[in-house]
């Protein structure tokens, strides 16, 4: 057999005969895809050598013996030919592969038989350049194609042996003493052929064995790398699924501890309840740190981007911020410009809000500044600082969960470590580009690339704002609906405080056989007993009295379905646990009392 072939990189034990290829299924069938790859490549040049021959001893041999044996050995080409194109064709398996090995290695056979045919009965005993044309050919073919059958070697004993073997037998068939000893030559020309093809096809089982213990392995490592992020997405998604039952006691907590400061006068007491009040904002600050990285983690936040003016933003931001940077001692720089951005308004402040609220905790002295600038079709929020800064080595730890540079000792004070990480997150999710300057001793930069928006495209419908109302005298029914008694218990507690007469049921029904009068308000649980909602009920009651009530909707479920279908349903929407200050302005807003 003619032909050269691909080459990779392996070991495996030698083989244990030279004519056995010793393979199992799947590196056999790698092995004949070589072999027919290989002689595809050359398959199309090979009539040339038989017509080089014959060019060769036209005139010294019967032109129709070599035009008959010319034509055959094209013949013999165009099996090769067929036997690649047929191979292409069946696209076969591993348990077919060594099928195709055989049949190469019968065409093999039959080309060093013509071969071996022109040693026989071609040679020219006087004319030394036809001699040296017909050995140079019947020794050189199978020399050339060691490599190309090495994945095969069957291909190359069947081709060898038939060519050279028969050469052999019409060399000592001249009788002389130059004669044999060319023969004896050729003999020892073979044997060194099959060492050579031997070693060759251990180097090719090698390459083999290799690559597919690469492949295993990638594979492996494919397979342990999808089991760890199943189970850190898991997590993640038990997390963002427990959050509504996680949620519920803390948000109950909350309503009593509001509750119970309402009713406390003596100024000790009163003070152990802002302690009391302090470790409880410390954990629900905790909590949802841990909750928001795990919905990002899961998956479940999907941003609502549009036309945004930062105008409002920015007002917020400043009225909650620069306090606290004023009572640090800290100059507090607002920006001059609030432009339009596209974007998520939700999920923009949340990351301000990280990157402003680490700007003053890590900065003693200096200044504080929130900056926009607007930048060809982008805007660029910046928030520095002239705090601690961070050093270069831990720029890009900065970003991990759980990583905090200056708070070995862990004081909850200073946060769990979360802030960055999502804020880069969230970032990504967005699609906003993140960067970071930080110099030690001097400060830290962090600017937010935003593309810029349309202002004629931004709603500006004032009637989703808070519009405080002047409080009038008469008592108001607020309605409750929670399927959790700590929490009916708690938010009745917290009502009753405020001055309000609350009403606090597990379902609708359980209310419209109670209820002699219209509530003035309704706050609902969104998931409740039997897989119904805050909806149905709040509907069930409005369509009861028939009357549109106001109402609240308040939910500790992270599903990002769920969120929507409860912003969707046009009623005003808080998460747990709430601050009781929200609670109260949505109350004042549209029942005050």
């Amino acid at each position: 057999m003619r032909g050269s072939g691909d080459s990779h990189h392996g070991r495996v034990p030698n083989m244990s005969s030279p004519t056995s290829n010793n393979y199992s299924d799947r590196e056999q069938a790698e092995a004949v895809r070589q072999l027919y790859q290989g002689l595809e490549h050359v398959v199309l040049f090979m009539p040339l050598l038989p017509l080089v021959l014959v060019g060769g001893l036209w005139g010294h041999i019967d032109r129709g013996r070599l035009l008959v044996w010319c034509a055959t050995s094209i013949l013999v080409t165009v099996l090769y030919y067929i036997l690649v194109r047929k191979y292409h064709a069946a696209r076969p398996d591993a348990m077919q592969a060594g099928r195709w090995g055989r049949r190469l290695t019968w065409a093999a056979l039959a080309d060093g038989l013509v071969w071996g045919t022109a040693g026989m009965f071609f040679y020219v005993p006087d004319a030394l350049p036809q001699q040296l044309i017909l050995l140079a050919l019947i020794i050189g073919i199978p020399a050339a194609s060691v490599f190309s059958t090495s994945w095969w070697p069957m291909t190359q004993y069947a081709n060898a042996f038939s060519s050279v073997g028969l050469t052999i037998v019409g060399l000592a068939a001249q009788g002389t003493s130059a004669h044999v000893g060319l023969a004896i030559g050729l003999a020892v020309y073979l044997l060194i052929l099959v060492q050579i093809t031997r070693q060759a096809h251990g180097a090719a089982r090698e390459t083999i064995a290799l690559r597919f213990e690469n492949l295993d392995l990638i594979e492996q490592l494919r397979h342990e790398k999808q089991l760890a992020e199943n189970a850190d997405l898991a997590k993640s998604k038990f997390l963002a699924a427990a959050s509504h039952d996680l949620r519920q006691p803390l948000h109950a907590l909350g309503l009593f501890i509001a509750a119970l400061n309402e009713r406390i006068h003596r100024p000790e007491t009163r003070g152990l309840m802002g302690n009391i009040n302090c470790c409880v904002v410390a954990l629900e600050g905790l909590f949802n740190a841990l909750l928001d990285i795990s919905k990002l983690d899961a998956g479940v936040v999907y941003p609502q981007v549009r036309n945004v003016s930062l105008a409002l933003m920015f007002e917020q931001l400043v009225a909650e911020y620069a306090p606290q940077a004023e009572a640090k001692g800290l100059e507090w720089h607002a920006p001059g410009i609030a432009p339009v951005v596209l974007t998520d308004p939700v999920l923009l402040e949340r990351i301000l809000r990280n990157l402003i609220s680490n700007a003053i905790r890590y900065t003693t002295r200096g200044e504080v500044r929130l900056t926009c600038n607007v930048v060809g079709n982008e805007v660029c929020l910046e928030v520095s600082d002239t705090g601690i800064g961070i050093p270069v080595q831990s720029q890009h730890e900065v970003f991990r969960e759980f990583v905090q540079l200056h708070n070995p000792e862990r004081d909850r004070t200073k946060g769990l470590g979360l802030g960055l990480a999502i804020v880069q997150r969230t970032a990504q999710l967005l699609g906003h580009r993140l960067e970071m300057h930080s110099t030690p001793g001097v400060g830290t930069s962090f600017r937010l690339f935003l593309p810029a928006g349309d202002p004629t495209a931004v709603n500006t419908d004032p009637s989703g704002e808070a519009q405080l109302l002047a409080p009038e005298s008469r008592e108001r029914l607020v309605l409750v609906i929670d399927d959790e008694m700590d929490v009916r218990l708690a938010m009745t507690t917290l009502l009753e405080s405020w001055g309000y007469v609350a009403a606090a049921f597990a379902s609708a029904e359980e209310a419209l056989a109670t209820l002699k009068r219209i509530p003035d308000a309704i706050i609902a649980d969104y998931r409740l007993r039997e897989e119904r909602t805050g909806v149905e009920a709040i509907a069930a009651i409005q369509a009861h009295f028939g009357a549109e009530i106001p109402a609240l909707l308040v939910t500790g479920d992270t599903s990002i379905e769920r969120i929507r279908q409860a912003k969707d349903s046009g009623f005003s929407f808080l998460h747990k646990p709430i601050a009781p200050a929200k609670l109260r302005s949505f109350l004042r807003t549209v029942c005050p009392r």
